[in-house]
């Protein structure tokens, strides 16, 4: 068998119909279209999301309101409690320890301490931001908070 002896099996290739070439060609005339009409125009047809004249649905829906602003900072939140079950009195709480202690699932998103509980242990504080409560909390333990 050689290339030129190749050819798709019968019936698989079908010719392109060629419209409008004539009466003789048998789609000539109006070319299949019918007669008249939105449909037999150039262009005719609806767009999609047409919904016959009713309101369509992108149009019902309401606006929403506000905005959201691009510049927000989402914070890793750690509560003074969660601290004072976790770190020994004198130890470091900053963003490693945290994360080895798992408290924090990454160590790139910055990390703010907020003043629900109580904390009895001195501890060195050093993160992104912390709470003005939490800071009275960990100040009044004999504690330092250091912002990084």
């Amino acid at each position: 068998m050689q290339i030129h002896d190749l050819f798709p099996a019968p019936g698989s290739r079908k010719d392109r119909k060629r419209v409008g070439r004539g009466h003789g060609s048998g789609h000539g005339g109006r070319s299949g279209r019918g007669d008249k009409g939105q449909l037999s125009r150039s262009g005719g047809g609806k767009g999609p999301g047409f919904e016959g004249g009713q309101n369509p649905l992108h149009m019902r829906l309401p606006k929403l309101p506000g905005f959201k602003n691009r510049n927000r900072v989402e914070y890793a939140v750690v509560n003074v409690s969660r601290l004072d079950a976790l770190y020994e009195a004198g130890e470091v709480v900053d963003v490693d320890s945290l994360f080895a202690k798992g408290v924090i699932k990454s160590k790139t998103v910055p990390v703010k301490v907020l003043g629900d509980g109580e904390i009895t242990k001195a501890l060195t504080v050093r993160v992104d931001k912390v709470s003005v409560p939490a800071k009275a909390k960990i100040e009044a333990a004999g504690g330092t908070v250091e912002q990084r």
